[in-house]
């Protein structure tokens, strides 16, 4: 399995390689909706650092949002993903390579680019530390929750709004323990209970995220 999520994983970066424009479309899209609010609000410290926890979350959880129809639908529409469903291989360990790919290529450089961000809103280097480690433990459940979302709208009219529609929902508790753990550190209150509920769902979402995808693709198909 962990061979077929390897191959899934190379060739969907490989494609994303071929497809630059759309990587950075993400990334801009973080940068300057978090940038805004600062501009927007006016110079108060004290206002900047009680609302950026939130602000960044948001921004981060929208950049992810709008790469997830990229999972599935482009395989989708030219019968790849009919061929891997088709394939004796694990489709679920396909899916997370999928998923992996997704993550690497619009999550993990929002986590990077966090600390800049960060400065932005006045936030210490202890603030800045634990909002790259709930963005690390949070945006992998979101790409996780939108592969879900995206294998059951496959082929549906309006699919991308049908998927925000289905999908943000469920993104809300990733959005109130991630940005809350930031709040509760800079409240001088602990900041563990929202990290252990946040990893919780990181595995609850990983343990069944590609298997419940898998399944939706496969009833898509038929």
């Amino acid at each position: 399995m962990i061979s077929v999520m390897a191959a899934s994983l190379h060739r969907d970066l490989l494609l994303v390689m071929r497809r630059k424009s759309e990587v950075f479309t993400a990334l801009f899209f973080f940068v300057i909706v978090a940038s805004l609010f600062p501009l927007g609000i006016g110079p108060d410290p004290g206002l900047l650092r009680k609302i950026a926890p939130g602000v960044i979350w948001v921004s981060a959880l929208l950049a992810t949002l709008l790469g997830l129809q990229r999972i599935l639908a482009s395989d989708y529409a030219d019968g790849t993903l009919e061929q891997m469903a088709l394939s004796p291989a694990s489709l679920s360990a396909m899916v997370a390579g999928k998923i992996l790919a997704h993550w690497l290529v619009c999550g993990l450089p929002l986590v990077v680019l966090a600390p800049v961000i960060g400065l932005q809103f006045d936030l210490g280097a202890s603030a800045i530390g634990l909002l790259m480690l709930t963005l690390l433990l949070g945006t992998p459940t979101l790409s996780m929750i939108g592969a879900v979302g995206a294998s059951l709208t496959l082929g549906a009219r309006g699919g991308g709004a049908l998927l925000s529609l289905l999908v943000l929902p469920l993104y809300i508790p990733v959005l109130i323990f991630g940005a809350g753990a930031v709040n509760a550190h800079l409240a001088g209150l602990g900041a563990e209970g929202h990290l252990s509920l946040l990893a919780a769902l990181f595995i609850f979402a990983a343990v069944f995220a590609p298997w419940v995808a898998a399944v939706s693709i496969r009833i898509s198909l038929e």
